[in-house]
């Protein structure tokens, strides 16, 4: 599995619903992972945080709205992007369900096209390379569609690791990316990796941006990880 498939988390307690679901985000190129209620769904984001969450309203137990809730309310899961499916299609409940923190509000039934173009919406913001979307920083532009990289006009050779930890440097600038979390975005969740090799990759990815000169971009954070800029 591609660690640069971004992941969505689809939860939905009818079956027929999840797998339709399921089968039509996997083929338009994205990760999936299920839940069926409430309850597995807050797990899994604890164990494994998706890029992006498919969330339905009316479940049993724990519902939907409530999920949306919580998640919204911790600063660790407050920035997923949050579509909500619901039946309920009149203006109060969409208003209380936006309200509530969900970033989009889909009624069924629904459009499973125009469901994937929301959720590709969503992903712009959050994951804007995944998208085929260029991204600048300075003077270092990415164009992620045709993968070339340029500083100051000049094109840089990069290998498929150190783009891939540009891109994730790129989406967003400034953040402290722990090397923990630059194995499961950039080598994926389910490959070991040690994370001395971070390290060694991030050596490459200066080495790169700096070929024609300029200053190293990268920065290194003691004792927490690396940051662009």
């Amino acid at each position: 599995m591609s660690a640069d498939q971004p992941t969505v988390l689809v939860v939905e307690d009818e079956l027929a619903q999840r797998e339709v679901l399921a089968y039509n985000l996997e083929a338009d190129g994205f990760r999936v992972v299920r839940a069926e209620n409430g309850e597995e769904a807050m797990l899994l984001v604890d164990e494994d945080a998706p890029d992006i969450i498919v969330l339905d309203w009316m479940m049993p137990n724990l519902s939907g709205i409530e999920v949306c809730r919580r998640l919204k309310s911790r600063s660790q899961t407050r920035s997923i992007p949050i579509i909500m499916l619901s039946a309920r299609s009149e203006e109060v409940d969409k208003v209380r369900g936006l309200e509530t923190g969900a970033d989009d509000y889909v009624v069924k039934p629904y459009s499973v096209n125009e469901l994937m173009a929301r959720v590709r919406t969503q992903l712009r913001r959050v994951r804007p390379s995944t998208v085929g979307i260029r991204l600048e920083f300075e003077d270092i532009i990415l164009d992620s569609e045709t993968h070339k990289v340029s500083r100051s006009e000049r094109a840089l050779k990069l290998g498929p690791t150190e783009f891939r930890l540009l891109s994730t440097f790129m989406e967003k600038p400034g953040r402290v990316w722990s090397r923990e979390q630059l194995l499961d975005r950039v080598w994926g969740r389910d490959i070991y990796v040690d994370t001395r090799t971070v390290d060694v990759h991030i050596g490459r990815l200066r080495k790169a941006l700096t070929q024609h000169g300029g200053e190293d971009p990268v920065r290194t954070v003691r004792g927490a990880g690396y940051a662009l800029g």
